[in-house]
């Protein structure tokens, strides 16, 4: 099955040439195969499995693609699914939204918006403020805690 593509807009762009987007070979090589098969083939990971689903920690949730930030920990909440929610993004712009039709229900779609990695998916139980709920793959995450030292290292 070919890697899905949202064709999303890169982000904080300057005059520098930005590195051409990773093949699927590099994407296999570099992400776990359950990585891969949740960012590339729009895959999920089993509930209460996924290293974040109860994660506590404060930072900043980036996508494990391309490391954009995508979620802060201030936003994440229990659920009850097993997987990672959060009631808002980082940034609306960071994230993108898509009809999806599979398995026979309407849902929509989250993926990141710089590099079309399926996240997830957005429901609208979520709690106020926004009553929207981000169910989001750990796969598809890295966490950056805010006690981190040093860089994220940029994506191959």
């Amino acid at each position: 099955m070919p890697r899905r593509r949202h064709g999303g807009t890169l982000h904080g762009m300057t005059d520098r040439a930005e590195p051409a987007a990773p093949t699927d070979k590099e994407l296999a090589e570099r992400l776990t195969p359950l990585q891969y098969e949740v960012t590339q083939r729009a895959g999920t990971e089993p509930a209460f499995t996924g290293e974040y689903w109860d994660t506590h920690a404060d930072g900043t949730y980036r996508c494990v693609v391309c490391h954009e930030p995508l979620f802060r920990s201030d936003a994440k909440y229990d659920s009850g699914t097993g997987w990672p929610s959060f009631y808002a993004a980082l940034d609306q712009n960071k994230v993108a939204r898509h009809e999806d039709r599979s398995h026979g229900m309407v849902r929509t779609e989250v993926t990141c918006a710089r590099c079309g990695a399926h996240l997830g998916h957005l429901f609208p139980d979520g709690p106020q403020p926004t009553g929207e709920r981000y169910c989001m793959n750990s796969a598809a995450l890295l966490l950056e805690p805010d006690d981190a030292t040093g860089d994220v290292p940029s994506p191959s």
